[in-house]
């Protein structure tokens, strides 16, 4: 529903957005917009390897298309992120709903391989909101002022208790500490931080102090700034 909302937003100030999904409207948030912007909508039925390629095309015309998929069915258009998209350096929008496990809609829909696969694109860059409000603005600036190839993943269900954002684009923040701790780090991305935090109480409790690190992009990796934020560790996870 937030992405559904911002796009319907961000049509309404430029007319070159436009949006296209595979016979997901209704999942991907996009029936208000197909209402209100009839003419920019593009449902191309179960064909994702066409939407990415179309949003290719479409980009070279000076339209700015997002493309809206869930995780699981977006490796359907691998070869066309590759060479519809990213090796063009084209600006085309990739909104990878249901990133991560996604619950009642079962292990077909668990969207786990995303992550593995975006980052082969060259160029392309991947980001991952923490909540609602981070993913409005992730999804502005990707439209408004990015000039090239971006996934936001963002996950199925009700944000965390991290609700607010001040993430203003590549020039903020893309590593963010929300706990310091000189004994262990884990660092991780979007939903999880809540679990991360979970884990840095219970891990206190025990007589460990845990820095948590928080992602808002995770590809490419800003590796120096990850460093300067962790301690003297003699641990490092991922989650």
């Amino acid at each position: 529903a937030a992405f559904g909302e911002t796009m319907c937003a961000l049509a309404e100030k430029n007319p070159k957005v436009c949006a296209i999904t595979a016979a997901m409207p209704g999942g991907t948030g996009l029936l208000t917009f197909s209402r209100e912007h009839k003419s920019r909508l593009f449902d191309v039925g179960i064909a994702e390897e066409h939407a990415v390629s179309m949003a290719g095309g479409l980009a070279k015309q000076g339209m700015v298309p997002v493309v809206a998929l869930y995780s699981t069915f977006l490796q359907r258009s691998y070869d066309m992120i590759l060479q519809a998209v990213a090796m063009l350096r084209l600006h085309v929008v990739l909104a990878v709903d249901r990133a991560g496990l996604v619950g009642e809609d079962g292990e077909t829909h668990h969207g786990i391989y995303d992550i593995g696969f975006l980052r082969h694109a060259p160029g392309l860059r991947i980001l991952c909101p923490g909540s609602r409000q981070e993913l409005r603005d992730m999804l502005r600036w990707a439209v408004e002022q990015y000039h090239g190839p971006v996934a936001i993943r963002y996950p199925r269900g009700t944000e965390g208790s991290y609700q607010a954002s001040d993430w203003n684009g590549l020039e903020g923040e893309l590593v963010k500490c929300h706990r310091t701790g000189k004994d262990v780090t884990l660092i991780t991305y979007g939903s999880l931080l809540d679990n991360a935090l979970e884990a840095a109480k219970l891990l206190s409790d025990s007589g460990i102090e845990a820095t948590v690190l928080r992602l808002t992009q995770i590809s490419p990796l800003r590796i120096e700034e990850i460093r300067s934020y962790i301690p003297v560790s003699k641990l490092v996870f991922t989650v």
